[in-house]
């Protein structure tokens, strides 16, 4: 590497942005990222506290999935924000990296079909926008079991979900986080309703784009008039396929969305990039920036030199990363350094303790003669 692109690396990378009126000493967003480490209640405890704390160079640290009921749960030990023992476990996590000098975001999360009745209270069944089963298998406390049809939620019923949102968003801010971020990828609740493979509601939610992003919409509203748009995030993921996903025309309906979120004024849209491009010709990325005109989290394997080029382009403000932050804890610094990167054991990265969570050591600090 010259030492002009060792510079535009830098310069690019820890470039601060203001979003939502907090001041991101740099580009580099750590990505969300479920783990499968709270406690028997759902609840971070102090080792969660101190794994976000060793990450608090991100310039954003987006928090795992949390969902926002017992029904959003999806799989064993993550985190909610329904309980009073939440909150509090959540104000210790926020307090950790507010004392080392970081900005931390929540997900609100609520998977939909993506459960098992084993998961469920009472051993219900998981809900969805209609009823229709996503292909494999869920995660359980007993281990893989296949998923079973959902039941579709009644239109009556939708107003209580978006309250467990709301509800989310509030509880939150009483856990002390910067903001929150609303999770619309992945195959979850608010994918299903929003992609027509998922949706074949007849109702107010189902049928045209319009409808479908109702859901979204409504969700969108409700944790803004908590936290103020300003203060609010929305994840997409127009080509997933993970949770069996699919959609006839994923530029139309995702082009709809980013306008539709644009009205609004969010903090910014965080777009998982990746999936099938098999069709004919390649997403436009950039358009749904454009349709968006807000701040663009760009996420979907970025290594250090692919986003600094997206950022000096202009097609993204800002970059997430996942994996690479499991086994580099101070992965910005690596990145500032051009330092090279250490590689994270597949085999702990669900569940378990502090090994292959809090113990991967940060790069050697130089001793002083």
């Amino acid at each position: 590497m010259t030492k002009h692109q060792a510079h535009l690396q830098s310069t690019t990378l820890f470039q601060p942005l203001v979003v939502g009126g907090l001041r991101l000493p740099n580009r580099i967003v750590m990505a969300p990222m479920t783990r499968n480490r709270a406690d028997d209640s759902d609840a971070p405890h102090a080792l969660n506290a101190e794994h976000y704390r060793q990450r608090a160079g991100a310039g954003l640290i987006i928090t795992e999935a949390s969902q926002v009921s017992p029904q959003g749960k999806g799989y064993p030990r993550t985190p909610g924000i329904y309980s009073e023992k939440q909150i509090a476990g959540w104000r210790n996590v926020t307090g950790a990296v507010h004392r080392a000098g970081g900005r931390i975001f929540l997900q609100l999360w609520h998977v939909g079909r993506i459960s098992h009745p084993t998961l469920q209270l009472n051993g219900a069944l998981p809900v969805a926008p209609s009823a229709i089963a996503a292909e494999g298998q869920a995660h359980t406390d007993d281990g893989l079991r296949d998923f079973v049809t959902p039941r579709a939620l009644e239109t009556a019923e939708i107003p209580a979900i978006v309250e467990q949102f709301r509800k989310g968003a509030e509880n939150a801010k009483a856990a002390g986080f910067d903001g929150v971020e609303i999770h619309g990828a992945n195959g979850y609740l608010i994918d299903q309703f929003l992609r027509d493979g998922t949706n074949n509601r007849t109702d107010a939610y189902g049928g045209s784009v319009e409808s479908r992003a109702r859901f979204l919409r409504e969700v969108v509203e409700a944790v803004a008039g908590v936290w103020g748009p300003q203060r609010v995030g929305v994840r997409l993921s127009p080509l997933g396929n993970f949770n069996s996903m699919s959609d006839s025309d994923p530029a139309k309906t995702f082009g709809y969305a980013a306008e539709l979120l644009g009205r609004y004024g969010l903090a910014y849209l965080h777009i998982v990039e990746g999936g099938d491009e098999s069709g004919e010709g390649a997403f436009d990325w950039a358009e749904l920036k454009r349709r968006f005109g807000g701040v663009y989290i760009a996420n979907g394997g970025y290594d250090r030199e692919s986003a600094t080029a997206a950022l000096a382009s202009g097609r993204a403000d800002l970059v997430s990363f996942a994996t690479p932050y499991i086994a580099n804890p101070d992965l910005a610094e690596r990145f500032r350094l051009g330092a090279p990167l250490a590689q994270s054991d597949g085999a702990t990265h669900y569940g378990g303790d502090a090994r292959g969570y809090t113990d991967y050591p940060p790069l050697a600090q130089p001793q002083m003669a």
